[in-house]
């Protein structure tokens, strides 16, 4: 019972060490505050404000509930477990230990989403992946990445919609652009954009011999407010044109893709997945916006690494992991040098590993 004890101390330090830095004292004045704006005459006469409170309101009450609520659980059970040392209780002094086990894993749960606190991370995601050079290895491999995360997503039980697929020649895809909607989509999958290197025996190489093949993966947040970026109609060209497709009854008769060329950017966005011509033109309209939002994301870490006199890379494109089927297996992360020789199941959608490695190795390098 001593190491039960002593554990219920660890964790309790634990939870009041992330209470101070997290200053939830702060976050209880704040509520406060607004309770009090909440409560004055007018209040919901400006709908927006209204709104806008009423959601900051909303998600710090969530925060303290959750911390509160843990630090309360804990506090609860180390003092069952001090009456069953004391009246020699074995019994309860199991059910505290299981709640003991209960609080750590939720705060284990709790401390990872501390490291997606960026403006953007709880944010849907946008996914697109590009067949590089290697031909139809190439775009085998594509093809590869999109199910990967296809899989991943469906494994967190998060919802996909394909926007646009541009198939091979012989097989794989050329680029395919996803949503992926869920909770913290984009905090958890921005890691991934980069280059994705594979190295395997070319099964469309009748000598069968060694191919590295790449592949692109590009990571955006969905723009979700209002106004948050802004779009000139006159900037725009639309065309609209026949979707491309395998044959049969998947070719569209009628002109139902739409491509969105902004003008002053150069950025083309496609699709042409939707059977509807309204349809593709905004889901186009969404990957635009969001594409709009990373330049914009990406000028202002040039300028904040610029007054800091750093030089911070920030170009899409650098290579980020390896993929190595043969001759013998492994994936590694070359940022985290986070590692497995399980590639199936990685190709199978199990990058947790990966994904975490990297949000931890991004700890204190938050922006200032």
């Amino acid at each position: 019972m001593n190491e039960l004890q002593a554990r219920a101390r660890e964790l309790l330090a634990r939870i009041s060490d992330l209470l101070v830095r997290l200053d939830l004292a702060r976050d209880e004045a704040r509520i406060e505050e607004l309770e009090r704006q909440t409560l004055e005459p007018g209040f919901w006469d400006d709908a927006g404000n209204a709104r806008k409170v009423m959601t900051e309101l909303a998600a710090r009450r969530d925060r303290v509930e959750v911390w509160r609520g843990l630090e309360r659980r804990a506090r609860e059970a180390a003092e069952l477990l001090e009456l069953a040392v004391e009246e020699g209780d074995r019994e309860a002094a199991e059910e505290a230990g299981r709640e003991l086990d209960a609080v750590e894993r939720e705060l284990g749960k709790l401390e990872f989403q501390l490291q997606l606190s960026g403006p953007y991370d709880v944010r849907n995601a946008i996914l697109a992946v590009h067949a590089g050079a290697g031909g139809t290895d190439s775009q085998d491999w594509a093809e590869m990445l999109l199910r990967m995360y296809l899989r991943w997503a469906e494994r967190r039980g998060f919802e996909t919609e394909i926007l646009d697929v541009t198939e091979g020649e012989e097989a794989g895809i050329k680029s395919a652009t996803v949503e992926i909607r869920g909770p913290y989509a984009y905090g958890y999958l921005k890691g991934e954009k980069g280059v994705h290197r594979l190295v395997r025996l070319s099964p469309f190489n009748s000598a069968a011999t060694r191919q590295t093949s790449f592949a692109k993966v590009e990571v955006l947040p969905e723009v979700d407010e209002v106004g948050e970026v802004e779009i000139d109609p006159d900037d725009l060209r639309i065309d609209v044109f026949r979707s491309s497709g395998a044959g049969g009854q998947n070719v569209q008769k009628n002109s139902t893709a739409v491509r969105i060329t902004h003008i002053p950017t150069g950025i083309v966005v496609t699709c042409q997945n939707e059977r509807s011509q309204a349809q593709n033109r905004e889901s186009a309209m969404k990957v635009l916006e969001a594409r709009l939002l990373e330049l914009e994301l990406n000028r202002q870490e040039e300028e904040r690494a610029r007054l800091k006199g750093e030089h911070v890379d920030v170009a899409f494109g650098s290579q980020i992991r390896n993929y190595v089927l043969h001759p013998y297996k492994l994936v590694k992360d070359l940022r985290t040098d986070y590692e497995t020789s399980d590639t199936s199941a990685v190709l199978d959608g199990e990058i947790d590993a990966f994904i975490e490695a990297y949000l931890r190795s991004q700890v204190g390098q938050e922006e200032k």
